[in-house]
């Protein structure tokens, strides 16, 4: 499997998630205290996001690990 291809379904799945919660990109950002453009890099599948980060937004989201790192 192809990496760029896992990291921009894990940017997708974390968006959907961040959407159902009903955040914008800014205001998820703010919340999470990082950048509009870091978030935005996570959903589109730019950044390789340790599993503490993963597990950071998992928690934030209250959505499930698993539900994140589906492909």
């Amino acid at each position: 499997m192809d990496k760029k291809y896992v990291l921009k379904q894990i940017g997708k799945n974390i968006q959907k998630a961040r959407m159902q919660k009903g955040y914008t990109q800014e205001t998820f950002s703010e919340l999470m205290g990082v950048s509009w453009s870091y978030v935005a890099k996570i959903e589109s599948g730019i950044l390789n996001l340790s599993v503490g980060k993963i597990l950071e937004l998992s928690d934030f989201l209250n959505v499930d690990i698993n539900d994140l790192l589906e492909i």
